[in-house]
């Protein structure tokens, strides 16, 4: 069974920041942690800050983003360029863990150097769309939702919203690299170890108002053009899409 593994934590700090001495230590934690692992990790990438984020909302919506739960709306889009002053923690990057069921997923979970600096958010997968190593100019989608209105599979409004996906995916083509599609947040389970006691909270990271219904990973030559393709993402009207560059690490 596939998890999603949600890296969580503060903006902004050395170990953020390519570069830096912090950041080439914190790369080396989780190259380890890879190493160890193996094929357990079946994806992941490491994401650039909120900086060079562009947030993607339906004009006179609430301004959250409908992966598998989200439909078509009428209405333009609108484009927010990052950071956002409203995240205190802020995703940083995910892995897709192979294992077979929660207990594995927390067990490899609890090893991320991010649970002991934030947290990590386990969700388990509906649906997954598996990638390569991620490269030169890929971008990643977190598609963000209320809670209350992501909707969960076996339902009607499941099938609208895969088909509606299945159109996007053929018309972007060998564009789209990847993407994960996640159960409800009632599923998630939280992880956090600050002063290194680990502590596991049913549901998903802290109180958002808005939770990770899934993502895509894509190629584009540049910002612009990775805009106009996630623009493109069946977006419903409480969804937005949040579209930042994927680090690579060659």
């Amino acid at each position: 069974m596939h998890y999603l593994a949600l890296l969580l934590g503060p903006e902004g700090g050395p170990d953020a920041t390519p570069g830096t001495p912090e950041f080439d230590a914190e790369v080396e934690r989780y190259a380890a942690f890879d190493a160890a692992a193996g094929a357990v990790v079946a994806g992941g990438a490491a994401l650039a800050g909120t900086a060079e984020a562009v947030r993607l909302t339906r004009q006179g919506g609430a301004g959250s983003a409908g992966g598998a739960g989200g439909g078509a709306a009428a209405g333009a889009v609108v484009a927010t360029d990052g950071p956002f002053a409203e995240s205190a923690e802020v995703v940083g990057g995910f892995y897709v863990f192979d294992v077979a069921d929660l207990d594995a997923a927390i067990d490899w979970a609890r090893q991320l150097p991010a649970v002991s600096t934030g947290a990590v958010e386990l969700r388990p997968a509906a649906q997954y769309f598996p990638h390569a190593e991620p490269g030169a100019r890929w971008w990643v989608a977190l598609l963000w939702e209320r809670p209350e209105a992501v909707i969960g599979p076996d339902s009607p409004e499941w099938d609208a919203a895969v088909a509606e996906h299945g159109a996007f995916a053929e018309a972007a083509g060998s564009a789209l690299t990847g993407g994960i599609a996640l159960h409800p947040p009632g599923t998630a389970t939280t992880l956090r170890a600050p002063a290194g006691e680990l502590l596991l909270t049913d549901g998903p990271f802290a109180e958002a108002a808005e939770v990770i219904d899934g993502l895509y990973l894509f190629t584009a030559p540049d910002r612009a053009a990775a805009v106009e393709l996630a623009a493109q993402i069946p977006l419903g009207p409480t969804g937005a899409t949040e579209v930042r560059p994927v680090l690579a690490f060659e």
